[in-house]
């Protein structure tokens, strides 16, 4: 099994980042969290123009095809430029549509979902209630009883640790029909997987982009004439981020490869807790300034927790890992 990224692959992440690095990506975060979708949805629209949504949806229905590793490779890139939106839950319908494998619900959203113009969010049983970002994107449900609708409204809006992942409640059953039966619960927990394991790769981006932030700053802020970063304390708690996130890599790309439930939760697991821990150090390392709004380090502080939870809390993966390691009984 390979490991490191192909060459290909590794182009198509510089050119995601290259994209990202030049489209004011933090802007549109503060529009987004303000109501306003436009700076976003022009991100979006050229995410799609790299072909980036359509890694998740079939070539019959304008995608190129289900891609979890070269998903995963941009997905890292999302979370290193903070993109805005439900990223994850789009990609994770286009996942449980193709899984239903119903010819008119394919043919109704997949083709919107791979060009991006059409985002979609996404709640399963068992998981959270609320829905992201569903005032400004389609809102799938999942109910426990195995019936998928598309919900009539977004409900109303919840306070958020990050004002940039709007938070609603669905209302509860309401809205079309589209389908339902086990099909639907099978479909919905092969999404469940992809939605965690692309968080996960959301968790490394964003705990690379707080390292690199808090290394430059460490490099500029001075005490007794001094740049912070020379102090040996200031260097070890930074190496031991780096190897936070460094063993977590791995674990991300393993899972793309091989997506069963005990392998997306490891990476998940790993990822969202080197992710959390280096807010914590960026945090710590920026000082006051830390906890200024007006610093762009916020907008990646305030997803590193959030991220860590969603789609899977530590606790949830660590009792996932457990089981898959645990022989059934018989």
């Amino acid at each position: 099994m390979r490991f490191l990224p192909t060459d290909e692959q590794s182009d198509f992440a510089r050119t995601l980042r290259s994209l990202l690095g030049s489209a004011e990506v933090p802007a549109a975060v503060r529009a987004w969290a303000d109501g306003d979708a436009g700076p976003a949805r022009a991100v979006w629209s050229r995410l799609a123009g790299t072909g980036l949504f359509a890694l998740a949806v079939p070539e019959d229905y304008e995608g190129a095809g289900l891609l979890p590793l070269e998903l995963s490779l941009g997905f890292v890139e999302l979370g290193r430029a903070g993109v805005p939106g439900p990223v994850v839950e789009s990609a994770a319908v286009s996942v449980l549509l193709t899984e239903l494998a119903d010819e008119a619900l394919a043919k109704r959203f997949l083709p919107g979902l791979a060009q991006g113009g059409a985002p979609a969010t996404l709640t399963l049983p068992g998981g959270s209630p609320y829905a992201l970002d569903a005032d400004a994107a389609h809102c799938f449900t999942v109910s426990a009883a195995g019936e998928l609708r598309l919900a009539a409204g977004h409900g109303a809006r919840l306070g958020s640790t990050d004002p940039a992942r709007r938070l609603s409640l669905p209302p509860a059953g309401g809205g079309e029909l589209l389908a339902a039966g086990p099909a639907v619960i099978r479909a919905a927990g092969v999404a469940g997987r992809w939605a965690r394991l692309l968080t996960a790769a959301q968790c490394l981006g964003v705990g690379e982009a707080l390292l690199a932030r808090t290394v430059e700053y460490v490099k500029q802020r001075t005490q007794f004439g001094t740049p912070i970063g020379s102090f040996q304390a200031v260097k070890h708690r930074l190496a031991d981020t780096l190897l936070d996130l460094e063993f977590a890599r791995p674990l991300v790309w393993a899972a793309a490869l091989s997506p069963g439930p005990g392998e997306v939760a490891a990476a998940k697991l790993a990822a969202g807790e080197a992710s959390y821990r280096a807010a914590m150090t960026a945090l710590q390392l920026h000082g006051a300034v830390g906890y200024t709004e007006e610093l762009d380090l916020s907008l990646w502080l305030r997803k590193a927790r959030p991220l860590r939870d969603a789609w899977g809390s530590p606790s949830a993966c660590r009792a996932e890992v457990l089981r898959s390691l645990t022989p059934a009984r018989r």
